[in-house]
């Protein structure tokens, strides 16, 4: 397999999943700079959710219009300036404007990558590219926060966008020097009423949620906004029945692997989304440590999800997709509610193990949902398959994060506690490592042969039976 063009996608991912979170640790000293307040600030983040949730479901459109090498190159160029532009930014206004214009780039990076992943890589190739380009996604979340808080402390918060200038252009010459040309799937009209449907539908949920979650508004915004995003979400499904060509086409969920593989994906991914958040509250607030050292002791995180990287194909080929992603999920859901019985006298040694087997199986399962998912997608389907999955993980991301401040806040109403207090910890970790192991349910669903073409087990299972 020629690895160069996993990678090349990859390092983008990862520039782009890092980012996103380290300057959640920079907050204060940005805000401070431009003169506003922190809380303020998270409208911020906020921006760049929305965006996402915006631009995701067109990406298929715009691959199959204008090319997938294309519109990944013009991707990181628009991510470039975005950057640039948070850089340069002195008020709140242009910093939020600034995300929202980054995330229209950071939009179309993801699932285009996939895409151009899809129509480059043959299948019985298919797992091992997967499998770096899940990497940043799992390690760019645990790196981010150390950096941010190094780049925050030794140099100035502005370099955390500079950083990804020269990334960006090197990924964006790479990509036109190393990609192949990739055939344009079949043209198609543009869903106009779907696009602002489904634009109104997610931006709706992940910004309802945000600000429901980490209230930078009143949260009464935030339930309107919820309300009106499930409202549209509700006429999107209806008007995607009555269309030829829907932007995002909902009936890929007839595929029994596809709509199976989403729906574990999206349970576990709520631990994904909750974990940067919890964790960093637990260690800053819980342990007195600093966004540096936080972020430090998350690390083990992304060492483990790095070292999965050289487990996770002999564990598929030993036992098949669905019996690694049924153990992915039960241990994962484990590891993640152990994290409710941490304290500031827990061994070190225990929580480093914790958190770097915690990071072994989420790259695990995620490695083998993002390869299983399109294991029963034709070619005609994929555009469409990458823009759903992808909407659906930044919608179920955004859960995540309100989720878990959802249920401090609410021990803390029951319990009469604060909501940071050792109560409120224990049962946001343990609430939410139920639900990501609930994910082995739909994983006990698939086939016991699904994706055995992709992961060799098949063949294995074939080798012992004749050897027998």
């Amino acid at each position: 397999m020629n690895r160069t063009i996993p990678l090349i996608l990859a390092v983008a991912l990862f520039m782009e999943s890092m980012d996103s979170t380290a300057i959640a640790t920079s907050l204060p000293a940005i805000a401070a700079d431009i003169g506003t307040s922190p809380i303020a600030l998270k409208l911020a983040l906020t921006a760049y959710l929305v965006s996402l949730a915006v631009f995701i479901p067109a990406s298929g459109y715009m691959a199959d219009r204008f090319g997938a090498k294309r519109v990944f190159r013009a991707a990181l160029g628009v991510f470039v300036l975005g950057s640039i532009a948070c850089a340069v930014s002195g008020s709140l206004p242009e910093f939020v404007f600034a995300r929202f214009f980054q995330g229209m780039g950071g939009a179309m990076m993801t699932p285009v990558a996939r895409l151009v992943l899809l129509r480059v890589t043959e299948r019985r190739h298919l797992l091992n590219a997967v499998a770096w380009l899940t990497i940043p996604g799992v390690a760019g979340p645990l790196v981010g926060p150390p950096v941010g808080g190094f780049i925050t402390t030794f140099l100035s918060w502005h370099w955390i966008f500079f950083v990804n200038v020269p990334i960006g252009l090197g990924g964006i010459w790479l990509a036109g020097r190393f990609l192949p040309e990739i055939a344009r799937g079949e043209p198609r009209r543009l869903d106009v009423t779907g696009f602002l449907l489904a634009g109104i539908a997610a931006s709706g949920v992940v910004f309802g949620l945000s600000v429901v979650s980490l209230p930078a508004l009143p949260p009464v915004v935030g339930v309107i906004t919820l309300a009106a995003g499930i409202v549209a979400m509700a006429l999107y499904i209806r008007h995607s029945r009555r269309t030829e060509n829907p932007i995002l086409d909902l009936r890929l969920f007839r595929i029994k692997v596809f709509r199976e593989v989403n729906v574990a994906s999206s349970l576990f991914r709520i631990g994904a989304g909750a974990s940067p958040f919890l964790l960093a509250l637990l260690f800053q607030i819980g342990f007195g440590l600093s966004p540096f050292q936080s972020g430090l002791l998350a690390l083990p995180s992304a060492i483990g999800a790095l070292l999965s990287k050289f487990l996770t194909r002999p564990a598929l080929r030993l036992g098949g997709f669905r019996n690694i992603m049924v153990f992915a999920a039960i241990v994962g859901g484990a590891t993640f509610a152990l994290c409710a019985f941490f304290t500031p006298a827990t061994p070190i040694l225990f929580i480093v193990s914790t958190l770097m087997v915690g990071g072994v199986v989420r790259s695990f399962f995620f490695t083998s949902c993002n390869t299983l998912v399109f294991a029963d997608i034709d070619e005609k389907q994929a555009s469409q398959a990458t823009s759903l999955a992808a909407a659906l993980q930044q919608i179920t991301i955004a859960i995540g994060v309100a989720l878990g401040g959802g249920v401090l806040e609410a021990t803390a109403y029951v319990a009469g506690v604060d909501a940071t207090s050792r109560t409120a910890f224990v049962a946001a970790f343990l609430i939410i490592g139920a639900i990501m192991t609930a994910a082995f349910v739909s994983c006990l669903r698939l086939p016991a042969d699904a994706g055995a073409e992709l992961s060799g087990h098949a063949a294995r299972r074939q080798a012992k039976d004749r050897s027998g």
